[in-house]
């Protein structure tokens, strides 16, 4: 059974508002790597994307604020075996932009 996913409020907000999409990078203690990366995965919003036998993670999350980026990666470097976490991208959308559809056909057919 998976563990619980650490809860950091990352609901989506009302459409006037935004969303947030960081990219950090995770270097952590090879001897750790799975612990680190089950713990990653574990957060809400968390999605690992690439890992090395180094001990290096590809990482983004997720969220309605950049205080709750800030939060998630405070986290990241708090969790044992993680040597860095480093921020490399952060980007905010509209909320109500996320929602659509990338393809503007595919917005059509649902009638948005």
């Amino acid at each position: 059974m998976p563990a619980a996913r650490r809860a950091i409020p990352i609901q989506p907000l009302p459409a006037s508002e935004e969303w947030h999409i960081a990219g950090i990078v995770v270097h952590a203690i090879p001897d750790s790597l799975a612990q680190v990366r089950a713990a990653i995965e574990a957060i809400t919003g968390a999605e690992v994307h690439a890992a090395s036998d180094a001990g290096k993670l590809v990482v983004t999350i997720e969220a309605p604020t950049s205080r709750a980026i800030a939060a998630h990666l405070t986290y990241l470097h708090q969790l044992e075996g993680v040597l860095s976490a480093a921020l490399v991208y952060q980007q905010n959308e509209d909320a109500e932009a996320m929602h659509e559809a990338m393809d503007p056909a595919m917005n059509e057919e649902a009638g948005t």
